[in-house]
């Protein structure tokens, strides 16, 4: 080699960790931040425990079978793999702090404006400090951190996801949208990236419908959607009410109560959200990421009460009976056989009861069972389909209430909008892919997400999904890191780009 080489080479060295990898000579940056530190820890573990090699931004690469100069700087594909590995181990080891801080033996709890989800926000705002970004709580208890653009008076660029789960739930659900967003903001730091617009993480409150019948309670809030029935719902596990919940965190229930606007959906420039897909479209497909083209509405009833008289099982006849479980028994089979034909004539719908059961301090073996209790949800992206099959569920629960001898008892109805993703979102998240060699397929959302509030308040919106097996709402969730930092490095570019 060259003196001028040999010269080039101990300068670079002085200031930077070398790593030799048989092909290559990696020079990285010291740098004194977080970020920094992890980079370093993240392409040394690459290297010595997985034999894998991932160029860190801004390392100069040195390739023996280069003629000229050896060093050279592609900062495109270096930047776009050494993201995605830095990204991925930071994200990594908060997955594992969230895992232990709110682990309940068998799965995650972060109920819905609860102690784990508190604990959640918590965390993810102490790494958000640590990372240099600025953290905040807003009217409504949702934790938003920023990065400030420069030009702040344009509307901001708005992307999370929630923090909360269902009991016994997945750690990926909810989470895996709010760090894909953390370690993009952190690496637009650490790099000293300024963009022209401010990008704001929202992680959320309350998404999950599971504690209080109603979902997407923290993204409603901010933007008025939230009833003074509403703040009466009580929580499944302590019976509070969603308003003393709130109230204990500070939140300024009056003001909640009246609807007030704690954001102006004119000042967001687009929403983005990324997600575990929880249905099995993305691993049959073998892809790891999706783009959501629209996300269905609901139609739900918690508590439906089905009553009808008990009475000895051998001593009454089946003309006489008032059976709860054979009517309630009917009404799920007829809903299934409207829902078949609904689906041979192209519509969209999922159908669900999925809550079921006697009384258990009453039902017996040779019990007639006088009442039973069940859920009832209804899915489609068609606003009309919804509403015409929850009107042939009333006309069923009629029907078989008259010819059982039994009635049933509806509770509050919950409904949810469906919502379309934005169509030049949809075509740039797509480009985006493209340009990053991830392979993608469009999809529809059949699960909720804050995405159709931000959507339907005229914010543009769009939305990532990315392949998780064995479901959601369980503790088997299964995102692989790798489809995570491929989801997160489409998050980073879509969210760079709308900053701009």
């Amino acid at each position: 080699m060259s003196d001028a080489w040999t010269s080039k080479f101990f300068r670079r060295a002085l200031n930077h960790v070398v790593l030799f990898t048989g092909t290559q000579v990696l020079f990285l940056p010291l740098n004194k931040n977080y970020t920094g530190r992890m980079l370093i820890w993240t392409i040394i573990e690459q290297i010595a425990v997985r034999s894998v090699v991932f160029p860190a931004t801004g390392a100069l690469q040195y390739n023996h079978s280069s003629p000229g100069d050896p060093f050279t700087m592609n900062k495109k594909s270096i930047a776009s793999v050494a993201d995605s590995s830095v990204s991925t181990a930071l994200a990594s080891k908060i997955f594992d702090e969230l895992a232990v801080a709110t682990g309940d033996g068998v799965g995650i709890t972060r109920s819905s404006y609860g102690p784990g989800e508190t604990r959640a926000i918590e965390i993810v705002d102490s790494r958000a400090r640590e990372l240099g970004l600025r953290t905040e709580r807003d009217e409504v208890a949702n934790l938003i951190v920023t990065l400030d653009g420069s030009e702040p008076e344009l509307p901001f660029v708005a992307a999370g996801s929630h923090l909360d789960s269902v009991p016994q739930g997945g750690n990926f659900d909810g989470s895996a949208g709010v760090l894909a967003v953390l370690v993009s903001l952190a690496a637009l730091k650490a790099e000293g990236v300024k963009p022209r617009r401010t990008i704001k993480l929202f992680a959320l409150r309350g998404e999950e419908s599971a504690r209080f019948g109603k979902p997407y309670l923290g993204s409603s809030a901010l933007f008025g959607r939230i009833s003074p029935v509403d703040l009466q719902s009580r929580s499944t596990d302590t019976a509070e009410t969603l308003a003393e919940c709130m109230g204990q965190l500070g939140i300024d229930v009056d003001r909640v109560a009246r609807g007030e606007r704690f954001l102006d959906p004119a000042r967001i420039a687009a929403w983005f959200e990324l997600h575990i897909e929880q249905g099995p479209v993305l691993t049959d497909r073998n892809l790891p990421v999706g783009i959501v083209t629209g996300i269905r509405g609901n139609i739900r009833h918690r508590g439906i009460q089905c009553r009808g008289e008990a009475g000895h099982s051998g001593a009454v006849p089946r003309w006489l009976r008032r059976d709860a479980v054979f009517a309630s028994a009917e009404l799920i089979t007829h809903l299934d056989r409207h829902w078949r034909t609904l689906l041979e004539r192209g519509r969209d719908l999922v159908v669900t009861s999925g809550m079921f059961g006697t009384d258990q301090r009453e039902h017996a073996l040779a019990r007639i069972p006088g009442n039973v209790q069940f859920s009832f949800e209804a899915r489609s992206q068609s606003k009309e389909t919804l509403e015409s099959f929850y009107d042939l569920f009333l006309s069923e629960c009629q029907m078989i209430g008259e010819e059982r001898g039994v009635e049933f008892i509806l509770d509050r109805r919950f409904d949810t909008q469906p919502a379309s993703m934005d169509p030049d979102w949809i075509k740039r998240l797509r480009s985006i892919a493209a340009r990053l060699g991830i392979q993608t397929e469009d999809l529809p959302s059949g699960a909720g997400h804050d995405a159709a509030v931000f959507a339907n308040e005229g914010v543009p919106s769009a939305m990532i999904f990315v392949r998780n097996a064995n479901g959601s709402h369980n503790p088997h969730e299964a995102m692989s890191l790798n489809d995570f930092g491929a989801g997160a490095a489409l998050m980073r570019a879509a969210i760079e780009e709308a900053a701009q």
